[in-house]
């Protein structure tokens, strides 16, 4: 795969057999960030654990000391006074059997987050082949199935990020933009990394922080020890 100059640039000031403390890290990202546009930073880590196994999945979220940059649109099922508490808290669209309709007949994806109240959970279990593949169906374990809308929608409002296990056990996680900086995205990083460290399956064995590499949107991957993260 060729790749630009910038990206090669960027590329010799990082070196590959090193892997880089946190705030060294951080630096390096910003600082190889070379695109136009404010570039997402991302986490990506790689557990000792096997996601087929129900007692080994390691899925939660945690809302960023700093937020992602970016706020998210929220899509909240509820009715009656839960439906205002929604739109109170600033949720994006707020509805019921509407809502469903609207995803089923115009495949309809203009928020980022869904958010339900338990007592919604069977009209919104309908969707549930659409969003699943998506990671966009609600969730207790990720805080939004939940009978206090308006705190879910604030939170998610506030940086809440969700982070769960991909088929190959790693999860990928945004942990803010380039413009804040090294040691704003060094604190996002430390209480994302802190909350998946806590997240250990009981059923996991051996080194369970198998890999940890940060990147933004079009730099160049960063390594970071992994074994002072533990």
């Amino acid at each position: 795969m060729s790749r630009g100059k910038k990206y090669v640039d960027s590329a010799k000031l990082i070196d590959r057999s090193v892997q880089y403390d946190v705030a060294e890290a951080m630096d390096l990202v910003v600082k190889t960030a070379s695109a136009k546009f404010d570039e997402t930073v991302e986490l990506h880590v790689k557990l000792g654990v096997d996601s087929r196994h129900a007692d080994q999945q390691v899925r939660g979220a945690i809302v960023l000391p700093h937020g992602t940059g970016k706020t998210a649109r929220v899509l909240v099922f509820a009715k009656g006074d839960k439906a205002e508490e929604a739109k109170a808290a600033g949720a994006d669209y707020v509805g019921e059997m509407d809502m469903v309709e609207k995803i089923q007949k115009e495949n309809w994806f203009d928020y980022d987050v869904v958010v339900a109240t338990p007592d919604m959970m069977g009209v919104v279990g309908r969707l549930g082949k659409v969003l699943g593949p998506k990671g966009l169906m609600p969730s207790p374990k990720a805080g939004t199935v939940s009978p206090n809308v308006g705190q879910a929608v604030q939170e998610i409002k506030a940086g809440k990020v969700e982070y769960r296990l991909d088929k190959t056990n790693i999860i990928h996680c945004p942990i803010g933009k380039v413009s804040f900086g090294p040691e704003k995205l060094a604190e996002n990083f430390n209480a994302l990394m802190s909350a998946i460290i806590k997240a250990k399956p009981a059923a996991a064995k051996g080194q369970y922080v198998r890999s940890c590499v940060c990147a933004s949107t079009m730099g160049p991957g960063v390594k970071l020890n992994a074994a002072k993260l533990v």
